[in-house]
């Protein structure tokens, strides 16, 4: 479980052009979101552009510290554990990498390059693995 320095990198890099159009990402990306998945639509309760920039800030979190994910994978498994709270299922896992894919690729165009788009592919199995594993030893959320 464990990403190169290289992977690391094209990452961080990456995600710094998001940075500047943060709120934008974060909306095209919940619009991408419930395009593939409207059945995760009803999750989601609050402000978007609140939920938006708590993404955007979580992410922020994690690409700074994929330099040690031992520090970053507690906060991942407590994450998990609200998320289940929430009403959140491994099946949520899948499309929402694919819509932090998506949103990557059109949000940095030439910059995305296949590279870096093996590099966030990689990061985000680890992660939602380990957010998986940790929900899976969480409490079932009431239906």
């Amino acid at each position: 479980m464990s990403l190169t320095p290289h992977q690391i990198e094209l990452i961080q890099d990456s995600f710094a052009k998001v940075v500047p159009i943060a709120d934008t990402a974060a909306a095209v990306f919940y619009g991408r979101l419930f395009e593939i998945a409207p059945q995760v639509k009803p999750l989601f309760k609050g402000d978007m552009s609140l939920q938006g920039a708590k993404l955007m800030a979580t992410l922020g979190l994690v690409v700074a510290g994929l330099n040690d994910l031992s520090k970053i994978v507690p906060a991942a498994e407590s994450l998990a554990r609200k998320h289940v709270a929430y009403g959140v299922k491994d099946e949520h896992y899948a499309p929402v990498g694919a819509a932090l894919i998506w949103t990557l690729e059109r949000g940095l165009g030439p910059d995305f390059t296949p590279e870096t788009k093996d590099a966030w592919g990689e990061a985000y199995g680890i992660l939602s693995s380990v957010m998986i594993a940790a929900a899976a030893k969480a409490p079932v959320a009431a239906e």
